[in-house]
């Protein structure tokens, strides 16, 4: 006769009944879900921010053309990796020049140096992409953690499953009887173990993919600007 509602083990008193190895892997992928979680919250936010805010300053400096303006509305856009490294080069300018006097407001030139030469250029270059080097380096912190979850969970859980059949088989040898009953709790607890590997990996895959993805667009759109300011700078600083 199939057991009871009454005779059936529920989830909770598998966990509780479990071996004391058992629980604490399963304390240790509740530890990497839970901060998986929040890194996931994190990342999701800052990306967005940083997405936005460097759409919003690409619309600025296309707009304004005037780079004392530009670079005064980038400081309120700090989440903004494009603004950052704009700002970078913008300083390097500034210490490598001085204002011309003779171009008018409103255009590129208007803060235009008397004279520059090609190393200028190229230290302005340099600073942009410290900057941008920088600004990867901040987008990529905590997706580590992540990475680490998505490829260490399954086996963490797997270890678990392994030692609660052991332990399952274990304590069949010293059972009165040999039928599936007295093996059921262990394996009951080692696929617990697994499924809870595999509950705390997945998630952290799909948002280190996303994330990583994301990334790599705010990248290409910081190299690729940099690579516009420095033909403007050539074209109106030289």
């Amino acid at each position: 006769m199939a057991p009871t509602l009454g005779e059936q083990q529920s989830l909770t008193s598998i966990l509780l009944g479990a071996s004391p190895v058992v629980q604490l892997v399963l304390l240790l992928l509740a530890g990497f879900s839970i901060g998986s979680l929040g890194v996931i919250i994190y990342k999701f936010r800052q990306l967005r921010a940083a997405r936005k805010q460097s759409e919003r300053f690409l619309e600025i400096f296309w707009e304004a053309k005037n780079l004392a303006a530009i670079s005064k509305a980038s400081t309120e856009l700090r989440q903004s990796p494009v603004a950052h490294v704009f700002r970078s080069g913008y300083q390097e300018l500034q210490r490598l020049t001085r204002p011309s006097k003779k171009a008018g407001p409103g255009t590129w030139s208007e803060n235009a140096p008397e004279s520059t030469d090609l190393g200028g250029i190229d230290n302005v270059e340099r600073a942009m992409r410290r900057a941008t080097t920088q600004e990867v380096t901040r987008l990529e912190k905590a997706l580590t953690f992540l990475a680490t979850t998505a490829s260490t969970a399954p086996f963490v859980g797997l270890f678990g499953t392994v030692w609660g059949v052991m332990t399952a088989f274990r304590g069949l040898a010293g059972a009165q009887t040999s039928s599936i009953q007295a093996v059921a709790p262990g394996i009951a607890e080692a696929l617990v173990a697994t499924a809870v590997g595999l509950a705390a990996a997945i998630p952290a895959v799909v948002a280190f993919n996303h994330f990583a993805r994301e990334i790599r667009v705010l990248t290409a759109d910081m190299e690729n600007f940099s690579a516009e300011f420095l033909n403007i700078a050539e074209r109106h600083f030289i």
